[in-house]
C-alpha cells in the first residue's frame, strides 16, 4: 500500500526532510508508524536567530541553503545526531567532489557552525578546531576608462543609469536598486546608502553627469506614482516596523524606489498593491549582453563597474583613506588590493632592457646577430653610447629590425601599461 499524506501527495523522503527540517507533517497513512514531529520547525528557528542578530537577506538565504545540503548529504539525519566526522566530510566534499571555491567552503563551515551553537544551543569544541581553506586573493577585474564608455555606449534605459552609478559613485549593485527618491540629494551632488553591506549607511557621490538624466528619469518615475496612486496603488515596501509607525509612509514619494519595477504586485499580509525595486537580474544581464556586444578581451560584471572606479580614483591622485570611505569597506586593506592593478605597478616599472647601452656601430647584419658572434653584448669594443633605436640586433634579441629596435632603445616611454599593449 503506498504511503500518502491525507489531502496530499509526498514521497517519504520529501516527509522525512520536511520533519527533519521541522515541518508539520502529519503521521504517514498506510505504514504503521508515525512520526513525531516538534510544532517548532528548525528551519524556522535558523530563520529567527538570524533576523534576531540582523544578519541580512542573503546571508539568510545562503545559511538556509547549507542547512537543507548539510541534512540531505547525510541521508536526512537530523543535525543533533551528527558530529565533527560528518561535518569534515561533507567539508571536504565540498572541496574534492564539487571543487568548490575556498570561500563557498568557507561560507558552509560558517553557516553549520552557526546552526549548531546558536539554533541547536550544542557547544561543540571541535569546531574551532577545524581547518579552514586558505583563500587566495583574486586581483579584481578592471575596465580601462574606453572600455567603460563602450560599455556604457551598449546600454540604454534603466539598465545604463544604474550602470553609470555603479561607476560613477562606485556603488555595489543591490545598493543602487535600493536608493529611494529622498537618498538623491541633487542639491549637494550625494547619494546616501542606506543599510549597505554590514547594515551600514554612506554617503557617496553623484557624479554631475548622470544628473541631467537622474532627473528626467525622476519626473518619469513621479508621473507613474501619481497614475498608481489613482489606481489605488502606490505602495512600496517599508525597512523594519516603519510601517507600523507610519502607516502611510508606504505612499509617499519621497519613499518610492528609485529604480521601481515596471510591474505591481499584491501584498497579502498588508491587502496593498505594491511595486518591487527594479531587480537586479535584468540589469545583471543587460550588462553581460552589452560586455559582448562591446567585444571586450575580458570578462565584466555589474561589479567591474565598482571596481574600475576604485582604480581609476587610485590613479588620479586620491588618496586611500577617501575612497574607503566612498566604498564603504570596514578596513583600509579591503581598499588596498586595488593598489596592485594600478597602472604604477608592474607595468609602470621599467625594464632593465630600455636602459641598455650599446656600441655606436654601423647596424650588424641580422644574420651574423643570429649566429651568436659576440657583437651584441658591446664587450670587445667598450665604445658604447646611449641607445639610439638603430636596431635590435646587437642587443641579442633577435631579427627584430629598426622597429624592434626604437622600442627597446627609447628611454622617454612613459611608465604605464600602455607600452606593454
Amino acid at each position: 500500500m503506498p504511503l500518502h499524506r491525507p489531502g496530499g501527495g509526498g514521497t517519504p523522503t520529501e516527509l522525512r526532510i520536511l520533519a527533519i527540517s521541522g515541518h508539520d507533517v502529519p503521521p504517514l497513512v498506510g505504514s504503521g508508524h508515525s512520526w513525531h514531529v516538534t510544532t517548532t520547525r528548525l528551519s524556522d528557528r535558523l530563520t529567527a536567530e538570524l533576523r534576531t542578530r540582523h544578519y541580512s537577506p542573503r546571508t539568510e538565504e545562503a545559511y538556509l541553503h547549507w542547512f537543507f545540503r548539510f541534512v540531505r548529504f547525510h541521508g536526512l539525519r537530523h543535525p543533533r545526531d551528527l558530529g565533527a566526522a560528518e561535518v569534515v566530510a561533507f567539508l571536504s566534499h565540498l572541496a574534492v567532489q564539487e571543487r568548490c571555491a575556498a570561500a563557498t567552503q568557507n561560507q558552509a563551515l560558517a553557516a553549520l557552525l552557526f546552526l549548531y551553537r546558536r539554533v541547536l544551543g550544542v557547544d561543540l569544541p571541535w569546531l574551532d578546531g577545524l581547518v579552514r581553506a586558505p583563500e587566495r586573493e583574486h586581483l579584481p577585474v578592471v575596465f580601462d576608462r574606453s572600455e567603460v564608455a563602450r560599455v556604457l555606449a551598449c546600454l540604454d534605459g534603466v539598465p545604463r543609469l544604474v550602470a553609470s552609478l555603479l561607476y560613477g559613485a562606485g556603488l555595489r549593485l543591490l545598493e543602487a536598486l535600493h536608493l529611494r527618491i529622498k537618498d538623491v540629494d541633487f542639491a549637494r551632488s550625494s547619494l546616501t546608502v542606506r543599510a549597505g553591506k554590514g547594515d551600514k549607511d554612506r554617503q557617496t557621490l553623484l557624479p554631475p553627469s548622470v544628473r541631467p538624466a537622474l532627473r528626467s528619469h525622476c519626473t518619469t518615475v513621479d508621473r507613474q506614482h501619481r497614475e498608481d496612486l489613482a489606481r489605488g496603488a502606490g505602495w512600496v515596501e517599508l525597512p523594519h516596523a516603519l510601517s507600523r509607525k507610519l502607516p502611510s509612509a508606504g505612499r509617499e514619494w519621497c519613499w518610492q524606489w528609485l529604480f521601481p519595477a515596471t510591474r505591481t504586485y499584491w501584498h497579502e499580509e498588508t491587502q496593498q498593491r505594491r511595486r518591487h525595486h527594479f531587480h537586479e537580474s535584468a540589469v545583471s544581464r543587460a550588462v553581460h549582453d552589452a560586455v559582448l556586444r562591446a567585444r571586450l578581451d575580458k570578462r565584466g560584471s555589474c561589479h567591474t563597474f565598482r571596481h574600475s572606479f576604485a582604480t581609476h580614483l587610485l590613479e588620479d591622485g586620491y588618496d586611500l583613506r577617501t575612497i574607503q570611505k566612498l566604498l564603504g569597506h570596514a578596513d583600509v586593506r579591503t581598499t588596498m588590493i586595488y593598489t596592485h592593478v594600478l597602472d604604477r605597478g608592474p607595468g609602470g616599472v621599467r625594464s632593465p632592457l630600455e636602459r641598455l647601452e650599446r656600441l655606436d656601430s654601423p647596424a650588424v647584419p641580422q644574420s651574423e646577430s643570429l649566429g651568436g658572434k659576440g657583437k651584441a653584448s658591446g664587450v670587445d669594443g667598450g665604445r658604447g653610447d646611449l641607445a639610439k633605436g638603430k636596431g635590435a640586433d646587437d642587443l641579442g634579441v633577435g631579427g627584430g629590425g629598426e622597429q624592434a629596435g626604437e622600442q627597446a632603445g627609447e628611454g622617454d616611454h612613459k611608465p604605464g601599461l600602455r607600452q606593454f599593449e
